[in-house]
């Protein structure tokens, strides 16, 4: 069963700015981990990493129904590649009972959150 889905877009140049201004903003968005992996990227994919964790973590918090703040922070979701490549969401440490999809343009990332609730047949 579906619990909560969430969208969220956002312009590259905007993060690209934040990014460039200091290293502040990717420390409060990116978990060690996901920060280990952006500091391995070069160029222009450095921002579309950065920009599409920051839309996928908005998309959970939307997707949770609390928004970033005390009950949902950047640091408390993690998206880290499966062995296939495809993202996967933690909340806390633990999987999540979600998907996420994030994409890219030349000028934007989105992203969206399914989170869901396994039924119990019985």
């Amino acid at each position: 069963m579906i619990t909560g889905i969430g969208l969220d877009i956002t312009e590259l140049s905007r993060i690209e700015a934040l990014d460039r201004k200091s290293s502040k903003f990717r420390e409060r968005v990116l978990t060690a981990e996901e920060m280990t992996r952006y500091e391995a990227l070069t160029g222009a994919r450095k921002i579309e990493f950065l920009a599409g964790r920051f839309a996928a973590k908005e998309a959970f918090a939307k997707a949770l129904g609390t928004g970033i703040g005390a009950a949902c922070s950047f640091q408390d979701i993690a998206i880290l590649p499966a062995e296939s490549g495809a993202p996967v969401l933690f909340f806390r440490g633990e999987p999540s009972d979600g998907l996420v999809s994030i994409t890219h343009t030349k000028t934007a990332a989105a992203a969206q959150v399914i989170l869901q609730k396994p039924e119990h047949n019985g």
